[in-house]
């Protein structure tokens, strides 16, 4: 028994294109999401990585300003003198190195009184490292200007006396 109403056009067959651009659609934009998602992962992993470059980068200046603090310790036979020493208020992992050499001095330091000061050069390089590999190297160079012959801890310079002729 089939009943069929003569006044209803009969529809013509599909062949079901519509499901196929659906699920071609559904995979583009599967696709799209998920390059997405990694460059999303990608670039937190980016914004990490400048937070422990920046973190390193805080324990190079820390190692320098420490360094600067203790330039009366660092021998004055050329050698270097190595401190390695975790930042102040730092995480655990970030910490720096300094490496603090004496340079020379300088008996005439220009705009002063001649042989009355003596200027000592120092250089300090410093490395600081925070988690994931993360380095910063920085190189400071001082100067420190003391009156010659005086006390205090920069003592090892004391200039020649001066000698008067004898008549």
């Amino acid at each position: 028994m089939h009943n069929v109403n003569p006044h209803v056009p009969k529809l013509p067959r599909q062949s079901g294109a519509a499901l196929v651009v659906g699920l071609i659609l559904l995979a583009i934009i599967t696709l799209l999401a998920i390059g997405g998602m990694n460059t999303a992962a990608l670039e937190l992993i980016m914004a990490g990585n400048e937070q422990y470059r920046q973190k390193a980068f805080a324990a190079a200046e820390a190692g320098i300003e420490t360094a600067l603090t203790k330039l009366a310790t660092v021998p004055q036979d050329g050698n270097e003198k190595e401190v390695t020493a975790t930042a102040p208020g730092a995480d655990a992992g970030e910490k720096y190195t300094t490496k603090s050499k004496y340079m020379g001095d300088d008996l005439n330091v220009p705009g002063f009184s001649s042989g009355k000061f003596v200027g000592f050069h120092y250089e300090i390089k410093s490395e600081g490292q925070a988690a994931r590999g993360a380095r910063s190297e920085q190189n400071q160079g001082a100067f420190v200007i003391q009156s010659a012959g005086g006390g205090g801890a920069f003592s090892s310079i004391v200039p020649p006396t001066a000698t008067t002729p004898t008549p």
